[in-house]
This record gives C-alpha cells, sequence and structure tokens, in this order.
C-alpha cells in the first residue's frame, strides 16, 4: 500500500495517472462536528498503481489532485458519488469530469435500486469487503494498516467493477439511459447549498401560510449559522424545534424556551435572540409576502386499483428488461400516468417509452392485460374495439 503524504510524491503520482484512460476514487471524510466535511484521506486506483492521499499531511500541496480531478482525458470512477463530489465542489468549485457512478450503472444492469459496493464487488471482482473500519476516525493520525487497507478496497476492486459494467452497457447499447441521472451528479448546482431554498428539506405538513414563511426564515437563519459557525444543523437547531417554532411564534425568550427540545439557556444566548429577531421581522411582513402552499394534487376517487395494476406492470417489464424499476418511474408517476394519458413523468419519453410506457397506457386503455401462469406474470394483448380503432 502507498500512502501520498507529502507533494513531490502526490505530483508524480498524479503525473502518471494522467496517461490514464479511467482511474477510481473514493474518499473518506469526517462530519460529525461540522457543518463542512472534513476531507481526511482520498484514495485513487489507476490501471496499475494504486495510492492513499493524506490530505491532512503537513504541507501538503493538493493542486495536482485538483488538476487529475479536472482532467477530461481521464474518466473518474466513483461508487454513489454523490458525496465524495461534494467535498470537491466545496474545495474546486468545480464537478470531477468526466465522470462515471458505477451505483447508477449498476440500476441500469440490474443489481437493483440502490446497489451497494460491497454487492457489486462481490460479484463481478470477487472481492470480499470488510466495512468494520466504516465508522472509524479517520482525523487520528497515524494511520493504521487496517485503516489503509480498508481505504484501499475501496478503490482497488472497482477497477473491475466498472470494466464489467462498462462492458454490459456497451452491449446491451444502454449507456445513453445514464445520461439523464448523471446530469443532476454532474450539475454542480446540485451541491450549491442556498440557505434561501433550505426550507424546502423540511417535512412540513403545514398549509398555514404564516407558519410557512417562519419555517422558511428559520431554516434559512440556521443554514446560514451553521455555514458560517461550520457547524451541523442540528447543532444550531434542530428540525422538530424549528417547526414547533414555526407554528407558535414565540415572541420572547420566556415563550421561546418553553418550545421543544429547547430551555431558559437557549432562549436568552445569542441564538434565541437571533430566533425571535427572525420571528418579528416575518410577522412585520405582509402576507401577500408569504410562501403559497403548493395545490394539493389529490388523486381521483377510485384510481387506486389501477395504480396498482400499473406498479405490478412496472415490476415485470422491470425484471425483464433488467432495469431498477425507480429508474423508469416512482410511486409519483405511476399516480400522475393513471390519471392523465399525457402526464409529465419520464415514463412517457425515450427509452422508458419503449419498455414502459407504451405498455401502461395500453393498460389503461384494456388493450393490454395481466394474467397468472403458474408463479409468472405474462402480459395479454387484446383485441378490442378500442385498439381496433386506435391502429
Amino acid at each position: 500500500m502507498t500512502l501520498l503524504a507529502d507533494s513531490d510524491a502526490l505530483a508524480a503520482f498524479c503525473r502518471r495517472q494522467a496517461a490514464a484512460q479511467f482511474i477510481t476514487v473514493d474518499t473518506e471524510f469526517m462530519r460529525d462536528r461540522t457543518f463542512w466535511p472534513i476531507l481526511c484521506l482520498v484514495q485513487i486506483a489507476g490501471p496499475e498503481e494504486a495510492a492513499v492521499i493524506d490530505p491532512l499531511a503537513a504541507g501538503i500541496d493538493l493542486t495536482p489532485l485538483f488538476e487529475l480531478m479536472a482532467d477530461r482525458n481521464v474518466l473518474k470512477v466513483f461508487h454513489a458519488a454523490r458525496q465524495d463530489i461534494e467535498i470537491f465542489v466545496k474545495l474546486t468549485g468545480a464537478v470531477p469530469a468526466p465522470l462515471f457512478d458505477t451505483q447508477v450503472a449498476a440500476m441500469v444492469c440490474g443489481f437493483g435500486e440502490a446497489a451497494s459496493y460491497e454487492t457489486l464487488a462481490s460479484r463481478l471482482a470477487g472481492a470480499a469487503i470488510d466495512k468494520s473500519s466504516r465508522f472509524t476516525d479517520w482525523a487520528q493520525r497515524p494511520l493504521t494498516e487496517r485503516q489503509l487497507r480498508y481505504a484501499m478496497a475501496d478503490v482497488v476492486p472497482l477497477r473491475a467493477v466498472y470494466e464489467k459494467l462498462a462492458a454490459r452497457l456497451e452491449k446491451t447499447g444502454r449507456a445513453s439511459w445514464l445520461d439523464e441521472e448523471m446530469a443532476t451528479l454532474t450539475d454542480a448546482e446540485t451541491y450549491r447549498l442556498d440557505p434561501a431554498e433550505a426550507w424546502r428539506r423540511l417535512k412540513l405538513r403545514s398549509n398555514n401560510r404564516r407558519m410557512l414563511a417562519l419555517a422558511r426564515a428559520l431554516a434559512e437563519w440556521r443554514e446560514t449559522t451553521a455555514q458560517l459557525r461550520d457547524l451541523p444543523r442540528s447543532r444550531v437547531l434542530r428540525d422538530e424545534s424549528l417547526q414547533e417554532i414555526a407554528a407558535h411564534a414565540p415572541r420572547s425568550a420566556a415563550e421561546l424556551a418553553r418550545s421543544r427540545g429547547l430551555g431558559k439557556g437557549f432562549a436568552e444566548g445569542k441564538f434565541g435572540t437571533e430566533i425571535l429577531a427572525v420571528i418579528e421581522r416575518v410577522l412585520a411582513t405582509p402576507e401577500s409576502d408569504y410562501p403559497v402552499p403548493p395545490p394539493r394534487r389529490d388523486p381521483p376517487q377510485g384510481i387506486g386499483p389501477l395504480v396498482d395494476l400499473l406498479r405490478v406492470l412496472l415490476k415485470l417489464r422491470a425484471e425483464e428488461s433488467e432495469v431498477a424499476p425507480r429508474l423508469i418511474a416512482d410511486a409519483e408517476d405511476l399516480e400522475l400516468l393513471a390519471a392523465d394519458d399525457r402526464a409529465a413523468v419520464k415514463a412517457l419519453g425515450g427509452w422508458r417509452l419503449e419498455i414502459f410506457g407504451r405498455d401502461a397506457l395500453d393498460l389503461k386503455h384494456g388493450r393490454l392485460a395481466l394474467t397468472a401462469s403458474g408463479k409468472r406474470i405474462k402480459l395479454v394483448r387484446l383485441d378490442t374495439p378500442e385498439s381496433a380503432a386506435a391502429q
């Protein structure tokens, strides 16, 4: 195992990897006590060598690593890349490119909706992954041999995983199926944390506009405070406390102290004072500026059995096509499709239309039926007056 802890060794390693067609990449980080992840290790495996890079080493210059991540001649292969990419975007302002995510590719290749790295490494690379060091403290130095072996195992078998998945995609002609899923992953805006939009992550169950306005303002305050102080959101204010404050709009420290999970010390402290100021500002705002709750989308009465039929069809067609059902349609898509033939859902376009969407419409209109044959579900095309007219 190679541990790179000085700038010259890192630069030399990155120069060698710049000649590779692809590299596999993983990171280890800590964010238990911080808002922003602390990058503790970067693991990279090229075709012929692999190394663990120590970003916490004294005086190390990570510029060659960042240049390699930006080199468009070298494909960067991750598994479940989102958190890794978030780190690089924070450090460099850019998403590593070009990019391949083996978890996304595995959905297209029939490995389920969220195939684990352990599963893919076992089935495609014949490697047994020991995850016992998953929750180790990666910021501690020196690193143990066990930690280094664990870290290296996240990228070395990933080479074979990538090669097998890429070959399957090429053989089946499904490489383009990844494009839509990868578009979100490779968009730098996905990783920009706008405090003004933080309230949308809350599970709000109220349509009260004042409550929504308070939740929006409090969530923005919490996000800004957490980022500036580099604290986890929950260390500033927990979700349940935020929602209770938004619901009751306390106007004094005494009232605030009665909120769930808070107390007199918090209410009379700096955070409590700032929260009360946020509430005063929102309540002084014209109601016309309060957010409008999204319109309720109640499915038409009696549509449930049809949604269930579409769900069975989706599962059947997904299994036959060896692709994860979620990649074709989700529960909301099925409800929208059951209610409207022209619903704005992914299932009615491109490759999804071919393997599911067209059959879904035929099932709705009696041109297709589901039947059982032994332990299997089969599709039966029906010759109906409606289908004849459609032809």
